[in-house]
């Protein structure tokens, strides 16, 4: 007799020894964090949901308003619930864990009562890969882009609003309900420039994408064609923390990149965060020195027809999400090129 695991209750969570946990959650006006289901790993899975609040009418079309600063730089007005670094009282704040916590926005009184505590936490990779965003329009603009592991979304949407095309790429069908349901959130701020955000399934651990029409998220053929023939931008933001996803997100950066039709330029957003290890017996950041040994693999990759060129980029481009910018987060630039 064939004998089944039985599934974790969701009372008898499980984790395994190097399991990283944080949650990751944006502003949600009238909804509480939802634990879903757990994972193959009795992992809790939460789900949050998130409006953007800033008012695109008064950015102009390259977002500059106002003059130079004299460094090159030119002055931007952040978005309304949104706070630039030197704003008089703004100051970062931490949980327990040292988790950042974002502050809502203040309740208007037509807003129903709140349902949830008076912070949400968001892992800063993704907003620091926001404002890069913001800054760089001409880059994105025009653009078909591709996120991998997107999260909630935020960057797929921030890339949409000066984007063609945007494919927003996760696991799971209840995420990605959560990432369609972020993109209909903030239409207003994508429709006006055209921009489409496609949510799409795209699993690191299959070589192939899903053509299945009876599962959620799949693609299409047509789909299929026109992301390889037209996508030049990769994106990914805070999934290096398990050696295990991180060395198959390589896998599938190397992948897509030989089968892309043309150039493509990959930006990379990690934390390098300190955790203390049984093994060491100290505090070491192994997941961002197993990214950085993957990234050092990539450059020097010989065989194959496509070239990979790795650059930091220095986060010196203004901010203008509520953050704190810390010196531990990174932005990477890899340029894939086909070899001739």
């Amino acid at each position: 007799m064939v004998q089944v695991a039985p599934t974790p209750a969701m009372d008898e969570v499980t984790f395994r020894s190097d399991t990283v946990l944080s949650d990751v959650h944006l502003y949600t006006p009238n909804q509480r964090h939802l634990m879903v289901r757990l994972n193959s790993m009795g992992q809790p899975v939460f789900l949050s949901q998130f409006k953007l609040l800033w008012n695109q009418d008064s950015w102009t079309d390259s977002g500059v308003v106002g003059g130079d600063h004299g460094d090159g730089h030119p002055e931007k007005t952040p978005p309304s619930g949104a706070c630039s670094p030197g704003q008089e009282g703004v100051r970062a704040q931490l949980d327990e864990d040292g988790d950042l916590d974002v502050v809502r926005r203040p309740r208007a009184a037509s807003d129903p009562d709140p349902a949830g505590p008076p912070r949400d936490k968001v892992w800063r990779g993704a907003l620091l890969l926001a404002d890069y965003i913001l800054f760089q329009r001409d880059l994105f603009r025009g653009r078909t882009v591709l996120e991998l592991g997107a999260g909630t979304g935020l960057a797929s949407i921030v890339a949409a609003t000066v984007a063609r095309t945007v494919y927003c790429t996760d696991v799971g069908a209840d995420l990605l309900a959560m990432c369609q349901r972020n993109i209909a959130l903030n239409s207003h701020l994508t429709a006006a420039r055209g921009g489409v955000v496609k949510v799409k399934e795209l699993d690191w651990l299959k070589d192939n994408l899903c053509t299945d029409p009876e599962v959620p998220f799949s693609w299409s053929e047509e789909e299929i064609s026109n992301m390889y023939s037209h996508t030049t931008i990769l994106l990914a933001a805070e999934v290096f923390y398990d050696d295990d996803l991180t060395d198959a997100l390589f896998r599938t950066l190397s992948r897509l990149a030989h089968r892309l039709h043309g150039a493509c330029t990959i930006i990379l957003s990690v934390e390098k965060r300190l955790n203390f290890t049984l093994r060491h017996l100290d505090v070491t950041c192994e997941a961002y020195n197993h990214f950085r040994s993957r990234l050092h693999e990539l450059e020097k990759l010989a065989a194959g027809r496509t070239r990979f060129v790795v650059e930091p980029i220095e986060a010196s481009f203004p901010q203008l999400l509520a953050y704190e910018r810390i010196q531990q987060l990174e932005l990477w630039k890899v340029v894939a090129e086909p070899v001739t």
